[in-house]
């Protein structure tokens, strides 16, 4: 049986490419024409409602696969200010990502959403590539396509990451002066937890981590063998024993409740080198720009966000808004907390976009 405390530290263990999942997961993907997992998904595109549409373009060579949501009773020939969602580690654009592209379309916006290079239905070798080099690159070429899409207005541009991907947002924007407004949900750093472990759990083992990923680049040059960390499945044991927090919501979020194939907690060893050596605060004093930041009373990840708004010194103005009662994993779908989250942002992008 998988060691329980190191996959909450996600740093499990190797597996091979040709993982298969322990037992089978939910089928909800199934039940959708673009296998949208969130409640209240678009099942059908209708005339005067917020639409779905799947679009596909190049970004460094690479087929980027993403949602663009437009509003209620859209006119091409109008311009709409615009938002970009930038998607959680492990998630996908079918997950949360949509789920907020779309509450934010029915406010108005057109939207996007897009799966990460090297993950979800986006091309890209090896699969689980995740350097936050290309995950920034990602929030830009969203950017570069929205900017062209019919009835978009790039001078009203904003940016939402979540989890992951609000640690990417805040990176993006340092240097992105597209992005008016930018804003995070239960923001993730993913560079600071992949070095020194959630909560700082694993500072006496960075030598040893830096080295395992540096002799899985080895291997990679050597014998094209990609290795793999993190959590390729779980069992409902697994699950149950470990402690309430991120993680434990985090692997039903993702395995069961909101599960979707293309939707893994996987990641190349090497790509370590990269992330450990990274983080989304380093200047950070960059971003000049009007910044909402929201997290859950309640999350553990909390300390993240505090960290991050503290040092953005720049911030044309700046705001942390606390949901009371949420956690990480609740912000992502649970009603009370969407619309609570949802409500601050089109209020924040009003305002600044």
């Amino acid at each position: 049986m998988r060691n329980i405390t190191s996959i909450i530290a996600l740093a499990a263990f190797i597996v091979p490419t040709e993982f298969v999942y322990a037992r089978s997961i939910e089928k909800k993907h199934e039940q959708n024409p673009w296998t949208l997992v969130y409640d209240g998904a678009i099942i059908k595109n209708e005339p005067g409602k917020v639409n779905i549409h799947p679009v596909t373009y190049k970004l460094s060579g690479i087929d980027i696969a993403a949602n663009v949501y437009t509003p209620a009773n859209y006119d091409a020939s109008k311009k709409y200010p615009t938002v970009v969602v930038a998607h959680p580690n492990g998630g996908i654009k079918e997950q949360t990502a949509g789920l907020y592209a779309q509450r934010l379309a029915e406010a108005g916006y057109i939207t996007m959403a897009e799966d990460a290079s090297y993950q979800g239905a986006s091309g890209g070798l090896p699969r689980h590539t995740d350097k936050p080099q290309f995950r920034t690159e990602d929030i830009r070429g969203m950017a570069d396509f929205i900017s062209q899409y019919a009835g978009a207005d790039p001078s009203r541009l904003g940016v939402l990451g979540i989890c992951g991907g609000g640690g990417y947002a805040l990176k993006a924007a340092q240097s992105d002066k597209r992005f008016k407004a930018i804003a995070t949900l239960s923001m993730f750093n993913s560079g600071e937890v992949r070095r020194n472990g959630f909560l700082n759990s694993q500072l006496n083992t960075i030598p040893e981590r830096l080295k395992q990923a540096s002799d899985a680049r080895v291997q990679e040059a050597a014998s094209g063998k990609i290795l793999l960390t993190g959590v390729a499945s779980v069992t409902d044991e697994e699950i149950t024993k470990m402690p309430a927090g991120l993680y434990r919501e985090g692997m039903d979020y993702y395995y069961r409740t909101h599960a979707h194939p293309n939707s893994t907690f996987l990641y190349t060893t090497s790509s370590l080198m990269d992330l450990m050596t990274w983080d989304a605060t380093s200047q950070i004093e960059l971003i000049d720009q009007p910044l909402l930041m929201i997290a859950g009373s309640n999350a553990d990840t909390k300390y993240m966000t505090d960290d991050a708004i503290a040092k953005a010194t720049n911030a044309k103005k700046k705001e942390l808004y606390v949901i009371e009662g949420a956690t990480h994993i609740q912000t992502y779908y649970k009603p009370e907390y969407v619309k609570q989250a949802v409500a601050k942002l089109n209020s924040f992008y009003q305002d600044n976009l």
